[in-house]
């Protein structure tokens, strides 16, 4: 369904932001769907209203299977109607969400799950049935589900109901960190034998399913059978604008609620004026350009680390991300657990950088960067790399790609990108990114004693010593992978001043980022 209150705004691209515009801002958001939302005036939340939050959406070809979620957008939509086993807190250790508890045996290759009581809003208990039709679904061979390589230890053929709320999961081989599985990124529960997501989507979230138009709006109303309480507001409705300044604007007059992604200097410009509120979810968003380690020139390691030596840190950090984040050292997860943060700090060297180039016989090298106004800093921090490696004598060509299409056109086609990640474990980056059958190895970092080093840290149950084994499998990726990560950026998302309950320690990708069940309108 398309509501026609913002098809002009959005064919203006939400410009129109002005007096005019500002007469639709939502004094009371009742919108005849509930009451008008107000606090109680001491701070605590109020019922009612229509929220509005603007996310970056993937075009035409979005969908509301939320064992396809890629992008932002399709998170947000797939956190309101569904819910995952477990998720990840701030600190990215898993947390209990449909799982009220989970056990292993002494050999960690059985795991007993016992599922909370709570019901999909069709009224049907969520049971062991339904894990395991998810599951199964997610792993199928014949697809690309994003969850796939997080739920390769499983042994679905094996694992079993052994209650209606009770799952023992028998996995391929002793797992310490198994909850981690749980909580990956797109492993939602959705109901045995459900398919018709895009119609008649069901699940056991916050939000009961109104309308999808792809491209433009997903609307979603309360649900007050919700099992960990029923949200504040009455309504949600997630609107794709994909360019930041219409976000902005739309902020600014009053058609929207809620912007995800700002701009940094947007932010810098906007912050304790009074007339928005700016939230910082500091250092959560990896930045990095990457690789292609299986094709010319990146299939040369020297290459690559030449590219590592090209890069100036600090001045990508203070150009693209106008200072708001801390430089990277081409390792994921700063700061998060298992992070390798005993190796040297990588460090601008052009002399070194162009001597590797010549051992690989790639004293001119002309390579193209695929870059796009997609994520905040992308087309910027292309410029500057542009220029960092013309002093190594390195010609860059920046191709700015489509919006809509950037992420699938870059995860196969191409040689150097613009990527960017939030917050996961590290166990899961290396899972969903660099083991051979990752669904999203952008960087084609494919090596089978790789892939056995994540599957011993795995089945490693003293820490100190799985640590160990992550920081080696650490140790090569900064010596040769294909991710040259530059910094970490702050998140920074904007809110109407009348928006209550963001959370502010929430990396992008956990469980209270984008968390609309918890929000109100004051």
């Amino acid at each position: 369904m398309h509501d026609e209150r913002f098809s002009g705004l959005r064919r203006r691209g939400f410009l129109a932001a002005g007096a005019g515009a500002a007469a639709l801002a939502l004094v009371g958001c009742g919108d005849g769907t509930g009451d008008d939302p107000a606090d109680s005036g001491d701070g605590k939340p109020g019922k009612g209203g229509r929220l509005r939050a603007a996310f970056a959406g993937g075009g035409a070809s979005e969908t509301l299977d939320p064992h396809l979620a890629n992008l932002f957008a399709d998170a947000a939509r797939a956190k309101a109607l569904y819910d995952k086993l477990a998720d990840y807190g701030a600190d990215l250790a898993a947390r209990p969400r449909l799982a009220a508890s989970w056990e292993p045996d002494k050999t960690l290759a059985r795991w007993k799950v016992t599922l909370r009581q709570a019901t999909f809003h069709d009224g049907r208990p969520v049971t062991a049935k339904d894990v395991l039709y998810s599951y199964r679904r997610i792993a199928d061979p014949k697809q690309a589900y994003r969850a796939k390589a997080s739920l390769e230890p499983i042994d679905l053929d094996a694992s079993r109901a052994t209650g209606e709320r009770v799952v023992e999961f028998v996995l391929k081989r002793p797992t310490a960190e198994f909850p981690n599985v749980l909580a990956a990124f797109g492993a939602y529960i959705v109901p045995e034998n459900a398919t018709d997501f895009d119609r008649k989507p069901i699940g056991s979230g916050p939000f009961r399913f109104v309308s999808f138009a792809p491209g433009r709006s997903a609307v979603f109303r309360r649900n007050d059978a919700y099992w960990d309480g029923a949200p504040h507001l009455d309504e949600l409705e997630l609107v794709v604008v994909n360019e930041e300044s219409a976000r902005v604007n739309a902020l600014l007059g009053g058609q929207i609620e809620y912007a995800h992604e700002l701009a940094p200097t947007t932010a810098r410009a906007h912050e304790g004026k009074g007339q928005i509120e700016i939230v910082r979810l500091r250092g959560s968003a990896m930045q990095a350009f990457c690789m292609k380690t299986d094709r010319a020139p990146f299939d040369d390691k020297r290459v690559r680390e030449a590219f590592f030596l090209i890069a100036d840190r600090q001045e990508l950090v203070d150009g693209a991300l106008s200072g708001a984040g801390v430089i990277g050292n081409d390792l994921f997860g700063k700061g998060y657990e298992y992070y390798a943060d005993g190796l040297p700090q990588r460090a601008q060297d052009l002399d070194r950088a162009r001597a590797l180039l010549k051992q690989a016989g790639a004293e001119k090298l002309k390579v193209t960067l695929d870059t796009s106004a997609v994520a905040a800093g992308f087309t910027e921090a292309a410029g500057i790399f542009r220029d960092q490696a013309a002093q190594a004598g390195v010609t860059v060509d920046v191709k700015v790609g489509s919006k809509d299409s950037y992420w699938s056109d870059i995860l196969d086609n191409g040689t150097l990108s613009c990527y960017r990640s939030g917050a996961m474990p590290i166990e899961a980056h290396i899972s969903q990114r660099l083991l051979t059958d990752s669904t999203t190895n952008a960087t084609k970092w494919q090596h089978k004693d790789f892939d056995a080093l994540y599957q011993q840290a795995q089945a490693t149950r003293d820490k100190t010593a799985r640590a160990a084994v992550y920081e080696r499998m650490q140790r090569r990726l900064y010596a040769e992978g294909g991710f040259l990560i530059w910094g970490f950026a702050d998140w920074i998302i904007g809110t109407a001043r009348t928006v209550k309950g963001v959370e502010t320690e929430a990396p992008a990708n956990t469980l209270d980022w984008a968390r609309f069940d918890k929000v109100w309108l004051a």
